[in-house]
Parts: structure tokens; C-alpha cells; sequence
């Protein structure tokens, strides 16, 4: 390892795991929603692990930021860590990564205050969750210092292909007005 470049290691990792939890807890979340979870015993694991990823995002997500206040190269200072677009590094692709950090968050741990919020509301704020994930992409493929290797845009494409089918599977489900013909 190259001395003095823990910290943006510490960083790289925590925001690849933080993009692999968020599209596991996405997928999961769109299969469910699109009525594809399968039998109750199976729904219920999948809700678990659907919470579980996307609490695990959170930590990952808050390291992947906290770990650039040491890097010695980019030097963020707490403003570039948050907020949007003052980074003077990719100020578009880091201020978008900082936008999905605050949606993670915001949406994430609504899930706690849902009864405050009514569970109507809370399952509409709810579905924005997969523009999290979108803007991650664009976090990681305009700022990653991986995004131009094979294996993370593989990750990607295996991962954002099924994310549309799903999001486009649960868009076909939302039941019709009353009134509508097809």
C-alpha cells in the first residue's frame, strides 16, 4: 500500500460496498413492490434483508465520506463531504454522490418514523428510493476513480438492467383509476 493513501482506499472500498448494498437493497425493494417475493415465509426474509442492506448503505455511505477528510490529495474539508457542488473535484458527479447520501439517509431512516409520517405517505416517499441508487451511478461513474475498470461497469450493467425490468414490472402493476379503460 502506498503511504498515505489509506484514507482514500478506506474510501474507494466503503463507496464500491456502498453501491452494492444500496442495489441489493433496491432490487430487493423493486421485487417486492413488483409482487415477485414469492410465498409470505419468503417475503419476510426478503423485507429483513431489504432493511438490513439498507441500513449496512448508511455506514458504508457515511465511511465512503468521512474517509476523504484525511486524504491528503483531495483535501474536502467538511464542506466538500456536504455539501453539493463546492468540491472543487467533479463538483457535478460528487455533489450528485452527496445528493444520494442525504436521499439514503432522509428515505432510509424514514422507515422508523412511518408511523409519525402515515403509511400512505411513507410508502410514497418510499419510491423514490431507486434515485438513489441512479445517482450513485452517476456518483460512481463520474467521480470513481474505478469507473472506467471492466468489473465495475460489469457490477453496474449486471445490476441497473435487472433495477429497470423491476422498476418497469412494478410501474405495470400500480392498479388503474377507477373509471379507466385499457
Amino acid at each position: 500500500m502506498t503511504e498515505g493513501h489509506e484514507l482514500w482506499l478506506v474510501s474507494r472500498s466503503a463507496g464500491v460496498v456502498a453501491l452494492l448494498l444500496v442495489a441489493t437493497s433496491v432490487l430487493i425493494g423493486l421485487t417486492l413492490a413488483a409482487g415477485l417475493g414469492g410465498p409470505p415465509q419468503r417475503r419476510r426474509a426478503l423485507v429483513a434483508i431489504h432493511e438490513q442492506t439498507a441500513l449496512a448503505s448508511l455506514i458504508a455511505i457515511a465511511v465512503h465520506g468521512l474517509a476523504l477528510l484525511g486524504d491528503g490529495f483531495l483535501e474536502p474539508g467538511v464542506a466538500g463531504i456536504a455539501i453539493p457542488f463546492v468540491i472543487d473535484f467533479k463538483p457535478v458527479y460528487v455533489g450528485l454522490g452527496i445528493i444520494a447520501g442525504y436521499l439514503a439517509a432522509a428515505l432510509g431512516l424514514s422507515f422508523y418514523a412511518r408511523r409519525r409520517i402515515g403509511g400512505k405517505r411513507w410508502r410514497k416517499l418510499h419510491r423514490a428510493t431507486p434515485v438513489v441508487y441512479v445517482l450513485g451511478l452517476i456518483h460512481t461513474l463520474g467521480a470513481g476513480t474505478d469507473a472506467g475498470s471492466s468489473w465495475l461497469r460489469a457490477f453496474m450493467l449486471a445490476t441497473a438492467v435487472p433495477a429497470a425490468a423491476l422498476l418497469l414490472a412494478r410501474l405495470a402493476k400500480r392498479p388503474r383509476p377507477k373509471g379507466a379503460t385499457a
